[in-house]
């Protein structure tokens, strides 16, 4: 089953997806989420967010900086406070 992925920014909606699994760049260091992890929530630090369409795929790497990251029953929300090239 695919992971549901959205990444949003203060301005809009950057990325509503369904991957197989996202690395996220957390303040306590990366962690991987992929479908049915336990609800979390972190914040993250400035760096790359990883998606990988499809199970032995190469990651997307998305340039994140600061906000936080929720896992809950709906999938993954990653809150930037900015996307590089929004």
């Amino acid at each position: 089953m695919p992971l549901h992925f959205e990444l949003v920014t203060p301005a809009r909606l950057v990325r509503s997806e369904d991957v197989h699994m996202v690395v996220v760049p957390g303040t306590e260091g990366e962690f991987g989420v992929l479908e049915g992890h336990a609800p979390f929530m972190s914040t993250i630090r400035d760096g790359a967010v990883q998606v990988y369409k499809t199970e032995g795929s190469a990651p997307e790497l998305i340039e994140v900086r600061g906000g936080f990251a929720e896992v809950g029953d709906s999938g993954l929300t990653v809150l930037a406070e900015h996307v590089d090239g929004d």
